[in-house]
C-alpha cells in the first residue's frame, strides 16, 4: 500500500489562524477497534479539540472519530478522551512550557507513517484579534502581488 505511506488524513485548518504554532511534534495515538477503520476512512475531525497533561500522561480531548457504519456494539463514543504515545521526557518538557508560559497543546493534523497513525501536536499560543486581521490582510497583498505578476507575463 505504498499511497497510505504518508497521507494527511485530516487537518486542523482552524488551529494555524487562531494560534502562532511555535514549535510541533509527533505523537502516536491510542485508537480502539472500529475507530481504526473509521480513520482509514478519514472520517475524523480535529476541530475544537485540544490535548492536556495529566498523571505524565498526555490526551486529546474533543477530537471526533465517527463510529464506523458496518461496526457493531462495540464502536465507541465519538468523542471519547484518547490517550497519546509520547516519551516521557518530551511530556515532561511540554507540561513545563504550557504550566509555565501559558501556552496550549492543539492538535494540527493526523497523517500516516509508515502505516501507523501519528498525530501532529503543536505547542501554540493565542491570537489577538489584530494578528489575525494582520494575518488576512498580509495573505491578501501577496495574492494580489502573484496576481499582478501573472498578468504581466501575459
Amino acid at each position: 500500500m505504498p499511497e497510505k505511506l504518508n497521507r494527511t488524513i485530516s487537518e486542523n485548518r482552524a488551529a494555524r489562524h487562531e494560534y502562532f504554532v511555535l514549535e510541533s511534534l509527533e505523537a502516536g495515538i491510542e485508537l480502539k477497534g472500529t475507530e481504526v477503520k473509521s480513520v482509514c476512512l478519514g472520517e475524523v475531525n480535529l476541530k475544537d479539540s485540544w490535548c492536556e497533561i495529566s498523571d505524565g500522561e498526555i490526551f486529546v480531548n474533543g477530537m471526533h472519530i465517527s463510529p464506523y457504519e458496518k461496526g457493531n456494539i462495540f464502536n465507541t463514543d465519538p468523542r471519547r478522551v484518547r490517550r497519546l504515545l509520547m516519551h516521557k521526557k518530551e511530556i515532561l518538557r511540554l507540561y513545563g512550557h504550557v504550566r509555565q508560559e501559558g501556552l496550549t497543546l492543539i492538535p494540527l493534523r493526523l497523517y500516516y507513517r509508515n502505516s501507523r497513525v501519528k498525530l501532529e501536536v503543536g505547542l501554540c499560543k493565542g491570537k489577538k484579534l489584530y494578528d489575525k486581521r494582520d494575518a488576512l490582510a498580509k495573505k491578501q497583498s501577496e495574492r494580489d502581488i502573484e496576481r499582478a505578476i501573472k498578468e504581466r507575463q501575459q
